[in-house]
């Protein structure tokens, strides 16, 4: 009697549950990681049943990788990123995680062609996989992944030293839809010229920072892509109005990222001249952009709620004005170092743009009328007000006590009294 009683008092309650209802609590500690580790380490059935049940997984140390994954098969998310040691025989284990639909391989410099053959054999449900900075893969291991790896959405390839040989096999992905050819420096007018596929699911596309081609190559890949939304072409070739003129007929595009291009005025007035509202804009950093091509466009583009303008040098109050007047949806606003924009034009946003959730005027010749002003923006959740000589205490108060939704709030180099630091503080209270 006493030998069942003592069995009894050592019985695990878990032991009476079985697995799927463990699954159904652990579901419910998705949100509370910590929680979570405190259940595997309870005991070692716990730990087993919990390491089945996970679906994410991001390893800090590579030499335990193998073991980790063949006892986590159910992983559905793995995150190597920054692994420089990881090696082709760690590609090799990632192989065994069938069910796998995400991976991150960022600056795992080492996986060659061979290893990410093992991983599209292997990982046949991929979805998304980045291999950002993945220096030794080439136009072979991404034919390879292409040819395996039929439900891809999303791929990566920024910074590869990859060709147009691989293209026309990324191009077939039927349902690709996110393409990062950022820093790609192997692609150039010549290879894209000579493209016969289309991809019509692609709906974002990121050619940052690719210096070879122009605006022949560009309407060459995205021939056909009907369902293209974002297009980022930072940090590479200028803004002309050829350029203009072959992404006019991509009726869906919502969202441009020209940063740092050399930007003409007759590209601008083109872009203006697209059949639809763009609904987020940036010029960050881009020479050439000037109050008539600027206001030209915006007239245009009326329902645009995100607009960058930072350093765009030659602007002034036409600028804002036209902004402000033509765009009364905007939302973000991001305007630094305009130095040319005097100090009664940033009143104009508080006056017609009360929708704006994030103010960028770093750097500006904004003052205590103009922050009285965006006061009235009552939604307003980020503010930067670095580098404002022109702005007192006075002016903070302001938004101390009308923007209650205040998150973010940037004075760099702004001397802020206590009895003003006590009336902000308002703002951010829990």
């Amino acid at each position: 009697m006493k030998t069942n009683k003592k069995t009894t008092s050592n019985c695990n309650p878990f032991d009476f549950l079985t697995e799927e209802i463990i699954f159904t609590i652990l579901d419910y500690l998705n949100d509370d990681p910590f929680s979570k580790k405190s259940f595997s380490l309870t005991c070692k059935a716990l730990y087993s049943i919990e390491s089945h049940h996970r679906k994410t997984l991001k390893p800090l140390r590579a030499e335990l990788l193998s073991r980790t994954l063949h006892s986590c098969f159910n992983l559905v998310e793995i995150d190597l990123s920054n692994g420089v040691e990881l090696n082709d025989l760690a590609a090799a284990a990632i192989a065994e995680a069938k069910n796998l639909e995400k991976l991150w391989l960022s600056r795992c410099k080492l996986i060659t062609d061979m290893g990410i053959g093992c991983v599209a054999v292997g990982c046949r449900k991929l979805r998304l996989i980045c291999l950002k900075w993945c220096l030794k893969v080439s136009d072979l291991g991404l034919q390879l992944l292409a040819l395996k790896c039929k439900e891809i959405r999303s791929l990566d390839l920024s910074y590869l030293q990859i060709t147009e040989k691989c293209l026309p096999s990324i191009l077939q992905l039927q349902h690709l839809e996110d393409l990062v050819l950022e820093g790609c420096l192997g692609i150039d007018d010549n290879a894209l010229s000579t493209l016969q596929q289309s991809c019509k699911s692609l709906k974002t596309l990121n050619m940052s920072n690719c210096h070879n081609h122009s605006h022949v190559g560009l309407s060459s890949l995205i021939n056909g892509a009907e369902n293209l939304r974002e297009l980022t072409l930072a940090y590479g070739p200028a803004i002309t109005e050829d350029l203009a003129k072959c992404l006019h007929t991509f009726s869906g595009l919502r969202s441009v990222k020209f940063d740092g291009c050399l930007v003409k005025c007759s590209g601008v007035r083109a872009i203006g001249r697209w059949p639809r509202s763009l609904k987020e804009l940036s010029f960050s950093k881009c020479s050439g952009v000037e109050d008539d091509s600027l206001s030209f466009l915006v007239r245009a583009h009326k329902e645009l709620t995100k607009l960058d303008i930072t350093c765009c040098r030659k602007i002034t109050y036409d600028s804002v004005d036209s902004i402000t007047s033509s765009c009364r949806s905007l939302t973000s606003v991001r305007m630094e170092s305009c130095s040319l924009v005097p100090k009664e034009a940033f009143v104009l946003f508080g006056q017609r743009c009360e929708l704006i959730e994030e103010l960028d005027v770093t750097d500006s010749k904004i003052d205590d009328e103009g922050l009285k002003s965006i006061s009235r923006c009552s939604k307003l959740s980020s503010l930067k007000l670095g580098i404002c000589l022109n702005i007192t205490d006075d002016g903070l108060k302001h938004i101390g006590s009308r923007c209650s939704k205040l998150k973010e709030l940037d004075l760099y180099r702004f001397c802020l009294n206590f009895q003003c630091l006590h009336s902000s503080s308002t703002m951010f209270k829990p």
